[in-house]
């Protein structure tokens, strides 16, 4: 996290002082550089200098056995989405300028680019990091404005549709703002309930403190809107599918899956750290959330005629699938299978869905980036890599087996019914076969319908889409695949539970 941050405070001295010209060369690499440097100490903390037992910084940041596995996912897909960032064609020259207006074509024509995107990312990203292993709710909630508030800036920045994407960045930050305001009620209730904002002592007050249940209760109810606000959870998702699709494609690719990950550590650092015992007030109200979050997310993803909005509402129903884990809590052994699974998953979904959002940068037409699906007709006859690219990325998404998709879900699954949430788990296949529909229909708009004569064209990848592109498909083969070695990674991260 130091690494991260001081890189972005780096990123804003080079704003400040570096030539115009200089700018991006420096900040390319610098913040490249910090994200490797992340995942390699999260590598050496795990294996040399072994998993810390204790929380760190006062109490305050606890790292654990899930935190830097979290982290190191993190690191990745942050990784992954600068390298699509770093195509400087999907954000404006010069953010200040009126959309359309004759100073935006001067900046364009000077060749002027939003370099200050880059230590906003690494804001964005040690927000993330802080978020996922915050063990006090004021800590948390600074995580999560330090993770949200770039990224409000970062929604407004496209290239192209820029009307749409400032309407895109004022409805996440509103709405953002509301949601932390109930986060930050919700901690102002729960520290009347237990006098602390430590997790920790938070769950030790829960069998001591009487006569206040109603503080805790409403407490509760406040943190769970911000929190899933963050995953997109119905029916607090309306945000999700505008955000989507006017932000830039490579932030939508960092949103929906770096944020993903780190707000699900932090639903699962409250609903098992702090309110462990107290699964019989919070349980039955989630059991109805993932259940709207799944029917809403499938559902409603079929009536899209958007590419965009289609992966926002197939992403509300994943965040419906890994609620089921959530949800599936029991002793220690099970605690533990339910983790493991929902690390799994959270890996293999946000890899998959980098590498989609990377497609779709790619698929163009006169306006940009071609977002209406009935522009990838024929998409496999023009440019059959891709299209077979895109369909296997779908059938992940789907639960196809031999994609990581498949175990990801399987891994979920399977926790959930030996933790007695059956009938979820039963919800969940079936608007995973509804699901199915949405994928398998774009697949066969892409391979069996004539492209056509005005159709989009395939934009010829830059070195950073390509990596992208190649990286996610080959991970989705390997842990679909292959997948015993990563499942055993997440089930030893997941074996210590966390850290109190």
């Amino acid at each position: 996290m130091l690494l991260v941050f001081g890189a972005a405070i780096l990123g804003v001295l080079v704003e400040a002082f570096a030539p115009r010209y200089m700018r991006k060369a420096i900040h390319v690499p610098l913040t490249l550089l910090a994200l490797v440097g992340s995942f390699a100490l999260v590598l050496v903390q795990v294996f040399v200098n072994g998993v810390p037992t204790a929380p760190s910084a006062m109490g305050a940041v606890a790292v654990d056995g899930p935190t830097l596995f979290l982290w190191a996912v993190i690191a990745v897909l942050a990784f992954v989405s600068v390298l699509l960032i770093n195509d400087e064609d999907n954000f404006v020259a010069q953010a200040s300028a009126v959309p359309g207006s004759i100073e935006e074509e001067d900046a364009e024509v000077a060749g002027m680019s939003q370099t200050e995107v880059y230590p906003l990312v690494l804001f964005a990203v040690g927000g993330m990091l802080l978020f996922a292993a915050s063990n006090d709710l004021l800590i948390m909630f600074v995580a999560l404005e330090v993770m949200s508030l770039p990224l409000y800036l970062l929604c407004g920045l496209a290239r192209r549709r820029r009307l749409l994407s400032q309407e895109a960045a004022v409805k996440y930050f509103l709405l953002g703002a509301f949601s932390s305001a109930f986060f930050l009620f919700g901690m102002a209730f729960v520290y009347g309930y237990a006098g602390s904002v430590d997790l920790s002592a938070i769950h030790q007050a829960l069998p001591n403190v009487g006569g206040q249940d109603t503080l805790l209760v409403v407490g509760t109810a406040l943190l769970g809107v911000g929190l899933l606000f963050k995953i997109g959870a119905a029916p607090f998702q309306a945000w999700k599918p505008d955000v989507y699709q006017g932000a830039p494609t490579p932030i939508t690719a960092l949103m929906a899956s770096g944020t993903l990950v780190a707000a699900f550590g932090a639903v699962l650092r409250v609903f098992w750290v702090a309110l462990g015992g107290f699964e019989w007030d919070w349980r039955p109200v989630m059991w109805g959330v993932a259940i709207l979050t799944m029917v809403v997310g499938a559902i409603l993803a079929i009536t899209q005629t958007d590419i965009k909005r289609m992966l926002a509402y197939s992403s509300i129903a994943h965040a419906g699938f890994l609620l089921t884990g959530v949800i599936a809590t029991g002793g220690p052994e099970q605690n533990q299978n339910a983790l493991s699974g929902l690390l799994f998953y959270l890996l293999a979904y946000g890899i998959t869905t980098v590498g989609a959002f990377a497609i779709v940068t790619m698929v163009r037409d006169a306006g940009g980036e071609a977002g209406h699906l009935s522009r990838w007709a024929g998409l496999g006859k023009r440019s059959p890599m891709l299209a077979g690219i895109f369909a296997f990325f779908l059938l992940a998404f789907a639960g196809i087996p031999l994609t990581s998709g498949f175990f990801g879900k399987y891994a979920v699954f399977s926790a959930a019914v030996a933790g007695g949430v059956l009938p979820l788990v039963i919800v969940g296949v079936v608007t995973s076969a509804i699901a199915a529909f949405f994928y398998v229909r774009v697949i066969v708009l892409m391979f069996f319908s004539d492209p056509a004569a005005d159709g989009p064209s395939v934009a010829a990848p830059t070195i950073g889409t390509a990596t992208v592109v190649a990286v996610a498909a080959a991970a989705t083969v390997v842990l679909g695949v292959f997948p015993e070695p990563m499942l055993d990674l997440a089930n030893k991260a997941a074996a210590t539970l966390f850290v109190r």
